[in-house]
């Protein structure tokens, strides 16, 4: 009985625990679909999350740019508990999007077409980026 109680209580703060984690979680990479769009996330290079709300929720997406468009639409967005991240582009490491850099051009999921780069090298800043995704086509 000791035992069964004590799983149980690990198992329950173990979910606790991931979900109120403060880094991105683990993409299930084929699987899991973009918040967005709806898509599945498959290319290592150019997917999002997203970590807010008030139960600090994470969520995944396809392409930078969904994660934009659908951020845009949160009233928490700008709170500073707000995290966001993109996968590199050269090898899908996961960085802090507001600090990365970004190269258009790119052909990317949904065609936003922006890749992430580590934060000193050219390119956009999250600000622009985030400006060009949300200004209309």
């Amino acid at each position: 009985m000791r035992r069964a109680l004590f799983l149980a209580g690990a198992l329950a703060l173990g979910a606790c625990a991931n979900k109120a984690g403060d880094g991105p979680a683990e993409v299930k990479w084929d699987r899991d679909a973009c918040t967005g769009c709806s898509m599945v996330i498959s290319e290592h290079g150019f997917a999002a999350q997203v970590r807010g709300g008030p139960r600090s929720d994470v969520y995944k997406f396809d392409d930078v740019g969904c994660a934009m468009r659908w951020l845009a639409k949160q009233p928490w967005a700008d709170e500073p508990a707000t995290k966001v991240w993109v996968a590199r582009e050269s090898d899908g490491a996961w960085l802090d999007a507001r600090t990365a850099r970004y190269v258009e051009g790119r052909t990317s999921p949904m065609g936003f077409g922006f890749g992430a780069v580590d934060e000193g090298t050219q390119g956009l800043s999250y600000e622009d980026m985030k400006a060009r995704v949300l200004t209309p086509r």
